[in-house]
């Protein structure tokens, strides 16, 4: 090897980024991890169980890390152990799953399960990285919502709680965070082709409602079965990720995008009305 490759090779691997992903097991996450990858970042990727992995551990510049995104002190020690390895220029906050069902039918197990991995883990996990952000003047953090973080339906009370805190949370820290040349952003996708009803849903159900809680069963897996592959969501997270622009929310889906500009078009009460009006006909 020449001293000039050698220097060239010195060059790009100083400006190779680095993402780090929560929830990279399946889905949405892990096609993030790909799409990253084959652009040439390095990828931490986390999961709970790294060991299960059988896909992106065989991928070059893919490092995976052990991480509950409930755990603060596993948090703490995995962002540490992240930043040794490399310097970390993304952070995308996307561990989670979906709770469905009525107030009335879920435990406060469920609750607080909910909200401490779909919000306190996201809060959790980007306060852990804040102070090697601030000490490099950048980064950008990027956390999955959902079109559930804009607009509410029917049975998804807790989900959407931990999705509109996410949504509140970002703007409000954007303002800090811009202090220091740090950006912090959204994705909200509506319909994907996950696993989500399968594995990421945890699913309750009360006598009194059985009638709405058909309607919106049956809904949401002919809604979900329609929605777009994960890798369109990865090309967003990294649209967000890349575009340098001082924008909070970025849309992923074609009918996240056409539910909330209704939303904008009609009113918040409004659109709450004719959300009722399809689900419940009344």
């Amino acid at each position: 090897m020449t001293r000039q490759t050698v220097t060239e090779h010195k060059n790009h691997t100083t400006m190779k980024k680095t993402i780090f992903i929560t929830g990279a097991s399946t889905g949405m996450g892990q096609a993030t991890a790909r799409f990253f990858q084959q652009k040439g970042w390095r990828v931490i990727a986390t999961m709970r169980d790294p060991g299960k992995d059988k896909e992106l551990s065989l991928l070059e510049n893919v490092t995976l890390l052990p991480l509950d995104v409930t755990d603060p002190g596993q948090i703490k020690s995995t962002v540490a152990q992240a930043i040794a390895l490399h310097p970390v220029d993304v952070v995308f906050n996307n561990a989670g799953y979906g709770l469905i069902g009525v107030l009335e039918s879920l435990s406060d197990e469920q609750i607080m399960r909910q909200l401490n991995t779909n919000l306190m883990g996201v809060i959790r996990v980007t306060q852990a990285f804040i102070p090697h952000f601030r000490e490099r003047k950048s980064g950008v953090f990027i956390s999955t919502t959902s079109m559930g973080g804009l607009l509410a339906f029917p049975l998804y009370s807790i989900y959407h709680a931990a999705k509109f805190g996410v949504q509140g949370w970002s703007e409000s820290m954007s303002f800090e965070l811009g202090l220091h040349n740090i950006r912090i952003k959204t994705v909200a996708p509506g319909a994907v082709l996950t696993d989500f009803l399968s594995r990421s849903l945890d699913k309750s159900s009360h006598p009194a409602y059985k009638e709405l809680e058909d309607k919106l069963f049956a809904a949401s897996e002919s809604m979900l079965s329609q929605g777009v592959p994960p890798e369109k969501i990865a090309e967003v997270v990294y649209e967000a990720a890349t575009d340098d622009k001082d924008q909070i929310t970025y849309l992923a889906t074609p009918d996240a995008k056409a539910a909330y500009e209704r939303r904008l078009e009609i009113g918040a009460e409004a659109s709450r009305k004719e959300i009722r009006q399809q689900i419940l006909g009344s």
